[in-house]
């Protein structure tokens, strides 16, 4: 399976700019998967009553590219559903299945958690035969969340993760592939936002051991998920098997 990602400069709460560069980026572009950042129609906002989507325009908008493309299309955008603004992370399948994940642990120190309701499931989705946890930017800080139970293949991050905390962002994209024995594909923004926070290309895509296995092409980050050699490495290094066995309080 080719999963692309887009390394995504989003322009501050500007949904119809922000689409349109999405698909002038991926105009020539093939891929099974697409993935979009954290928030990629207004960036990551806590004006939720102003930018969040009511009439559900960015979902719109994926499922007609997922439609023109013929390719699962993923990413995160800030929503209102019965009285609560949820960061919601949509994937989309071609046949137009939608599944969403509710980000679960809030960014406090933006309070993210003052405006935005948390997630209270975990969500897997199959796509191709390739099971995916999905997950948003501040989960990453959370193992426990995240522990394979030998459920899913690969898990998805999508972010608005700064430049100047972005060493934490790499060194646990990669923690979390080891320790899990699955592909991590973590997308994060680039550019400025309207906090003037800046981001700098930081997308990667690591298989079970912890290798690099992406290639990037301008603002387009690439990579393949073999199935059989993930699926070989787990029957040689079977260290799923000696997990901790627990249950996570929602």
């Amino acid at each position: 399976m080719k999963i692309t990602g887009i390394n995504l400069d989003i322009i501050w709460k500007n949904k119809l700019k922000n689409f349109d560069n999405i698909v002038h980026k991926i105009r020539d572009e093939k891929a099974d998967l697409f993935i979009l950042p954290e928030m990629f129609s207004t960036g990551f906002c806590m004006d939720a009553s102003e930018v969040s989507d009511r009439n559900g325009e960015s979902l719109e908008f994926l499922k007609k590219m997922a439609q023109e493309k013929n390719a699962a299309f993923c990413g995160s955008v800030p929503v209102e559903s019965e009285g609560n603004f949820y960061n919601r992370m949509y994937f989309v399948k071609p046949d137009s299945e939608i599944v969403y994940y509710d980000k679960r642990h809030l960014f406090s120190f933006s309070g993210e958690d003052k405006v935005y309701t948390p997630g209270k499931e975990r969500i897997i989705v199959e796509y191709l035969g390739i099971r995916f946890l999905l997950q948003v930017c501040y989960d990453l800080r959370f193992p426990v969340f995240s522990r394979n139970n030998d459920d899913y293949d690969a898990i998805l991050y999508v972010a608005n993760w700064p430049e100047k905390r972005v060493g934490a962002w790499e060194h646990l994209l990669k923690a979390r592939a080891i320790e899990n024995l699955s592909f991590v594909f973590g997308l994060n923004r680039i550019g400025t936002d309207g906090n003037n926070l800046l981001y700098k290309e930081s997308s990667h895509c690591f298989f079970a051991d912890g290798r690099e296995i992406s290639t990037k092409k301008g603002d387009l980050i690439s990579s393949e998920l073999n199935l059989s050699e993930l699926n070989e490495f787990r029957q040689h290094f079977q260290f799923l098997n000696d997990r901790d066995d627990f249950l996570i309080r929602m």
